[in-house]
């Protein structure tokens, strides 16, 4: 729902709308690279907002990692925008994706060219890979898993998973960077009703992983910013539009 939400009065949620510190749009991830152009990981409601902070007008490529509301909503004002512009968009996404997308929005591929992401895609010297990781009682969510071409660099991009199985965790493995999705510090709530890791779970596979660097993201209310959670050195809470060069 993004930070503040609407009905909470909250100490994170009142922080949020007074000074800013805590707020949180839909979880997305801009990427520029000199040969692929601006490519953008997830079109959630408040794509346009981040649009314009990210002082973008148009995008060039666009990967979905699942149909769920926070990670597509964004796609009706895409294709808005695609129409004036008479240029179709190119987004990628997992073959048991798109027609989940179309079924909510059935008009998008009149100006979105949807395209299956299922084996391996090349953007720039970028080679990209997909593969499906649960999303606890939320179905399914896929994780995208970057290979730099010339220098060797590896970084994962995982908004939506718990309870991965060792198979799923595979490409988790000594990355040089890992950006994770974690709700809640310690998610209170039993485990069969959960859809994302919290962050102490996520330590624990940080642990076992042991990326260079992790970014925690998809955070809710539950996180402060202001607080001091003792982290390791090498994991740092997302901030909206916080940059990271690779």
């Amino acid at each position: 729902m993004g930070v503040p939400r609407l009905y909470c009065d909250c100490g994170v949620c009142t922080e949020a709308r007074d000074t800013g510190m805590n707020r949180r749009l839909r979880s997305s991830l801009h990427i520029w690279d000199e040969e692929a152009g601006h490519i953008w990981i997830d079109c959630g409601p408040d794509f346009g907002e981040q649009l314009e902070a990210a002082k973008l007008r148009e995008i060039d490529t666009l990967l979905i990692t699942h149909a769920h509301f926070d990670h597509i909503g964004g796609l009706v004002e895409w294709a808005d925008a695609c129409r004036w512009q008479q240029k179709k968009g190119i987004a990628y996404a997992p073959t048991e994706v798109i027609p989940e997308i179309l079924a909510r929005f059935p008009w998008l591929s009149s100006h979105i060219d949807f395209r299956a992401f299922d084996e391996s895609i090349k953007l720039g010297k970028w080679k990209v890979f997909s593969w499906r990781v649960h999303h606890g009682k939320n179905g399914y969510a896929y994780a995208f898993r970057f290979e730099h071409l010339e220098t060797g660099c590896k970084w994962v991009y995982c908004s939506d998973s718990i309870g991965l199985t060792g198979e799923q965790q595979k490409p988790l493995v000594d990355l040089d960077l890992l950006v994770l999705g974690t709700s809640f510090y310690h998610e209170p709530f039993a485990y069969e009703t959960r859809s994302v890791y919290d962050v102490l779970e996520a330590l624990e596979l940080i642990h076992k992983w042991k990326p260079k660097q992790t970014v925690l993201t998809h955070m809710s209310h539950d996180i402060d910013l202001r607080k001091q959670y003792g982290l390791p050195e090498q994991v740092v809470l997302a901030v909206a539009g916080m940059t990271i060069e690779m």
